[in-house]
Order: C-alpha cells, then sequence, then structure tokens
C-alpha cells in the first residue's frame, strides 16, 4: 500500500491490472491539480481511454468528450476532446518529466490543457519547461507499463475508475 501523505492531492485510479497511485503536486500546479481532483469527483474520467500509447515516451487519456465511447468512433476522434470546463493557463516549472510523472496534455498553445493527461513511460527531459508537471506515479507504476500500446491502439486500455483519496 502506498504511503499517502495527503489523501486530499491523492489520485486512485484503477486500470484492470490493479490500481495506481498518483501524488498531485498542488503546491507546483495548483490549477492543474484541482482539474484532476474535479473531473475526478464527477466521475468524468471513469472508463476513459489511453487513446495514445508511445511504447519508451508516454500513455497519453483523458479525453474525457470522447475517451468513453465505442471504439470506432473512439479510433477516430479520441484525443480531440476536453472537459466542458475552460482550459488552464500553463503552470510550467522546474520539475523534469521523469518516469512516473504526470503532464498535462495540450495543443500547440500553451495556455490549452484541460482535462487530458500522460504519464511518462521513461525520462523524457525534452518536455521540460513545455508541459505542465502536476503529479508522479508513487505507487503501480508496473500497471501503468502494462497499458496496451498504439496511437489509438486497436482495443485500448481504459481507466476503469479515478478516484480522490481523500474520498475512497
Amino acid at each position: 500500500m502506498a504511503d499517502i501523505k495527503d489523501p486530499e492531492n491523492t489520485i486512485l485510479m484503477q486500470l484492470k491490472d490493479g490500481t495506481v497511485t498518483i501524488e498531485l503536486l498542488a503546491d507546483v500546479a495548483p490549477k492543474h491539480a484541482e482539474r484532476m481532483k474535479e473531473l475526478a469527483r464527477a466521475g468524468a474520467y471513469d472508463n476513459v481511454a489511453f487513446h495514445r500509447v508511445i511504447d519508451g515516451f508516454m500513455a497519453q487519456t483523458g479525453d474525457v468528450q470522447h475517451g468513453n465511447m465505442e471504439q470506432d468512433y473512439n479510433a477516430r476522434m479520441a484525443g480531440t476532446g476536453a472537459s466542458d470546463k475552460p482550459d488552464l493557463p500553463a503552470e510550467f516549472s522546474k520539475l523534469p518529466h521523469d518516469r512516473g510523472t504526470l503532464g498535462a496534455a495540450r495543443s500547440q498553445n500553451p495556455d490549452s490543457a484541460n482535462s487530458q493527461f500522460f504519464i511518462n513511460f521513461s525520462d523524457n527531459n525534452f518536455l521540460n519547461g513545455q508541459y505542465t508537471v502536476y503529479g508522479r506515479v508513487i505507487e503501480g507504476m508496473e500497471h501503468v507499463d502494462a497499458i496496451t500500446r498504439g496511437e489509438p491502439p486497436a482495443n485500448p486500455d481504459r481507466m476503469i475508475s479515478v478516484k480522490v483519496a481523500a474520498d475512497a
């Protein structure tokens, strides 16, 4: 069991192989941490697909608009959607995009992050200072490593449920 220091800023993500425990970095990226908790509490991330999973790089998910739809539609649309909340301003920091960190996915516009995020499979320091880091996996990275690869995967893995530890 992970050593959860702050249940209000800890996410429990249930994947097919087990639970991934994510420590949110609310002191570094407060708006991004708050958005993830808000969407988790609303159930918006439940059953959302990992629509872009690149071996040795990262696993991307969080398209709450399209990511929980049927596969044929998902394959065409996933990755293009967001939540109904406004986009977030970038909260860049000195934290590196190391293995297990959570980064905010966005378009070319640095202030376009919304609901999508990625988990780094390896140290991806070329992303440093360009994408907001707002969390880190503290337990269960082996379950992230087991996510099916593809852009999009033929049969994508999904986040079965995403909860704030304080509510679990």
